[in-house]
């Protein structure tokens, strides 16, 4: 693997019942579990592999408000606040630092779209800084392109994924959860029409709420019970960089061609923004024409497509188990797919072509990941009504670790049956099957 993620300890005790269940510890489930066990609810956290194995260590380490889906954009102010807080009140360093995000443009079209929603999100009390030409060339001293224009959010930040999400989970042990990793949940137990446990590799957990937060294997978790969750796993690409000058007067910028993040340890993680990979797998043929409006608008010209073992044996593959044998989740514990060396290749020449002072840096890993993305790329934070008791957080379609701190909240709120702080009408599982049309992507 890659990634150096922070160890965490597992509990020393294994419960035989608790109030929730957690299913799968990246920054969606610790953060779950951490706000159930601030409230005193019993909560195990169950990872199949390590915490922050998959996802919530492969992303780009991004904290923020600009530039969300409008529907998204109320959870990003939460969670940004959170961020603040969550270094002090737990004791522990997630690396997050709030060094402000630039979006750098060279066609007025773009800085035109970004500018009206800049006044929308105004109305949600979100409030950013369209630059001028010269204001974006003065924020970006080192590059050779003579920008249009930017936008610039100075309250938003960058964390350090390897950290996040393991120190959370610490802190939610340390506040009376139960974390075991390398504990596979193979499936629900359901008794009278509702949940009442999970069956695990070591026995059964009872339990009357669990919250299925499994990033890219949740919706074959959940077809295993006849629940559909039209998500796409899409595959990405990032690099780390050895230690190089400080290009940057803020912490992130994005432009055409490359997205950076300063990183604590002096160099860069960079990633070419929108480009990736699908599979074709038969849980997404299955929902593929749920995600016309986004391939229209968003991926259908960056995205490569492929057919490989991931059709048999991958988070999206077709198969029955029992629960009371080995399933797929043991087979792959941590999903580690290879990066797209093309793809890095592309970024390390347009970083160094906009910044000459990168010309001669060097890539010190590069890392694949599986990013489970929704139709209208807003994600799922639901309550299925067809099976009291289960709580779906998914389809966070690369936006999860900026808002993981208030998709916990959420969650946790769903579960235990408490007034949602946001409107989650949005989130819905069911507004993929009730007959809404399926909005086209706005921001990403």
């Amino acid at each position: 693997m890659p990634i150096a993620v922070d160890s965490v300890t597992d509990s020393s005790v294994f419960p035989e019942q608790v109030d929730v269940v957690v299913i799968g510890a990246g920054i969606i489930g610790t953060c779950t579990a951490y706000e159930l066990a601030r409230k005193g609810v019993s909560v195990a956290l169950l990872e199949k592999g390590v915490v922050a194995g998959e996802q919530s260590s492969r992303n780009w380490g991004w904290v923020r408000q600009q530039n969300r889906d409008l529907h998204e954009l109320g959870l990003a102010m939460y969670s940004l606040k959170r961020w603040g807080e969550l270094a002090q009140e737990t004791g522990r360093d997630l690396g997050f630092r709030r060094t402000g995000i630039l979006y750098c443009a060279r066609e007025q079209a773009e800085l035109d779209k970004w500018e009206a929603w800049s006044r929308q999100a105004r109305e949600q009390g979100f409030h950013n800084e369209l630059l001028t030409a010269a204001q974006a060339r003065a924020r970006t001293p080192g590059s050779t392109s003579q920008w249009t224009g930017a936008i610039w959010s100075p309250t938003d930040g960058r964390a350090e994924p390897s950290m996040a999400a393991p120190a959370i989970a610490e802190a939610a042990k340390a506040t009376g959860a139960h974390v075991h990793q390398h504990c596979a949940v193979r499936g629900l137990e359901i008794a009278a029409g509702r949940v009442q446990g999970v069956w695990t590799e070591r026995g059964l957990i009872r339990a009357p709420r669990v919250v299925a937060a499994g990033g890219a294997w949740n919706s074959r978790f959940c077809h295993h019970h006849g629940i559909e969750l039209p998500v796409a796993n899409i595959g990405g690409t990032a690099f780390r960089t050895h230690a190089a000058p400080d290009i940057l007067t803020v912490g992130n910028i994005s432009g055409p061609g490359f997205a950076l993040r300063r990183r604590l340890d002096g160099g860069y993680t960079v990633a070419l923004p929108g480009h990736g990979t699908l599979n074709i797998t038969p849980h997404g043929l299955r929902h593929a024409t749920k995600f016309y409006q986004m391939y229209r608008a968003k991926l259908a010209k960056k995205l490569k497509y492929r057919l490989n073992s991931s059709f048999w044996n991958g988070p999206e593959a077709a198969g029955k188990w029992r629960n009371d044998g080995p399933s797929p989740f043991e087979a792959i514990r941590i999903l580690d797919p290879a990066p797209d060396r093309e793809i890095v290749a592309t970024a390390l020449r347009n970083i160094a072509r906009e910044f000459p002072a990168l010309r001669d840096v060097q890539v010190a890993a590069a890392w694949g990941s599986m990013i489970d993305t929704a139709p209208d790329l807003v994600p799922i934070i639901s309550k299925v009504d067809r099976l009291p008791g289960l709580v779906i957080a998914s389809g966070f379609s690369g936006h999860g670790f900026g808002i993981g701190p208030g998709a916990g909240r959420l969650a946790c709120e769903l579960a235990t049956d408490a007034a949602p702080f946001v409107d989650v009408r949005a989130y819905r599982l069911d507004r993929f099957s009730d007959g809404s049309a399926i909005r086209r992507p706005e921001m990403m």
